[in-house]
């Protein structure tokens, strides 16, 4: 087992303190950035590293660094690490573990796009990570890592937190942005896109945490570093939140390309009570389920094979699933969570996730099975492509998929 990379204070007692970070060559990514580097530089490192967003789309973090245009000031980085999604909880032990090497990510980005001040979105439930954050914003100040003329040079930056108040639509990028303005956390209609048209109407990056905790790294090693690690689709490290019917539940940080079977069985310890594996959501309550036979589990975990699944990784936080469940019950566990996530803003999402609410009640009481069983595949196909931002679409992906792949569970 490599050491780690983002989980590192599990390897290095005490990293969480400013000194013991810096012993260890914190900051020292940061100082070269902006001493040795030009911005444009920094992007090309990153961009030329692979590395993809780990919020769940996946998309390449020195692409969306290279959109936000020069002739538009000022610029903003905002940290998403709103962390909502049920079955993901890898930020918040970055944060509230190894929090420097978020919150130097949080500053290269900064320099690299040109923002003299960053913001941490924080889920409304986060207040005591916020605070703790707070005061390791506090102590970089304190040490002249952050505020004016950074190491001699033009360069200045400030951090802020901003807590939320927990609702799971402002983890969208344009959602939170309207919140952090004092707004009702609802998506924009896109385009324009927050590179061009983000916070306060100007130019913005929106990273998620565990992207950011990767960047001193990689400006620190080198992109051919980091590309060695992983797959040829998917560089680098990925931290897997593992949880559902597995003995040893908690955050794995693996290369990509590490199997599901290596990480339920190596690493989790197997399934509880010994029970074959039925399904597996591989992003959490927003997946599509995942038939769990042997080319399944033997599927390398990185974004182009877990797509060949019919599936995506998103954020990897892998829900394991044994036989003693049945598929209409998960199914009705994540339609009530995104009935009642939903902004209401487009249609689409707030009455599609109505009428699946009201459906899937009705198959619970053995209603009509069948047929309503055939009907609520219906409605959430009809959501699909309709919806304003990906929430509506989330919240279709277990309902269709379990319906199709596991039909045995839906008769009557």
């Amino acid at each position: 087992m490599m050491a780690h990379l983002l989980l590192r204070h599990r390897d290095i007692p005490d990293i969480g303190k400013l000194d013991v970070y810096r012993k260890n060559g914190g900051f020292e990514a940061f100082k070269k950035a902006v001493t040795q580097m030009k911005p444009q530089e920094v992007i090309e490192v990153v961009k030329a590293s692979g590395l993809r967003g780990r919020g769940g789309a996946g998309f390449p973090t020195g692409v969306k660094w290279s959109f936000v245009p020069n002739n538009i000031w000022p610029h903003y980085v905002v940290a998403n690490a709103d962390e909502s999604e049920p079955g993901t909880f890898k930020d918040r032990e970055i944060m509230e573990s190894n929090p420097f090497q978020f919150l130097e990510g949080v500053a290269i980005a900064a320099y690299a796009v040109g923002a003299n001040a960053a913001y941490i979105y924080l889920r409304g439930e986060f207040w005591p990570v916020a605070a703790h954050l707070d005061e390791k914003i506090a102590e970089m100040e304190k040490a002249a890592l952050l505020g004016d003329k950074l190491f001699g040079t033009d360069y200045s930056l400030r951090i802020y937190t901003h807590l939320g108040a927990g609702a799971y639509i402002c983890g969208e990028e344009t959602a939170l942005l309207e919140s952090i303005e004092g707004k009702r956390g609802q998506p924009r209609i896109r385009p324009p896109f927050p590179a061009v048209y983000g916070l306060y109407g100007k130019p913005t990056v929106v990273n998620n945490v565990e992207t950011l905790t990767n960047v001193p790294l990689i400006v620190e090693k080198g992109a051919d570093w980091y590309k060695s690690l992983g797959t040829a689709d998917s560089a680098g490290v990925k931290i897997f939140s593992l949880s559902g019917h597995v003995k040893k539940p908690g955050n794995y940080e693996l290369p990509f390309g590490t199997t599901f079977r290596q990480l339920i069985y190596e690493y989790g310890g197997g399934v509880l009570d010994d029970r074959p594996v039925k399904a597996i959501m591989a992003a959490g309550a927003s997946s599509a389920v995942i038939v769990a036979d042997d080319k399944a589990l033997d599927t390398p975990m990185d974004y182009a094979s877990v797509k060949a699944l019919g599936a995506d990784l998103g954020s990897a936080s892998v829900i394991v699933i044994n036989d003693s469940v049945s598929m209409d019950w998960v199914i009705n566990k994540t339609i009530h969570f995104f009935k009642h996530e939903s902004c209401g803003k487009c249609t689409p999402c707030r009455d599609g996730t109505y009428w699946m609410l009201h459906l899937i009640e009705r198959i619970e009481r053995g209603e009509e099975v069948e047929a309503n069983t055939q009907l609520l595949h219906t409605v959430a196909k009809q959501m699909q492509n309709k919806c304003l931002c990906p929430l509506g679409e989330f919240s279709t992906m277990a309902v269709t998929t379990a319906i199709e792949r596991f039909p045995q569970d839906f008769r009557g």
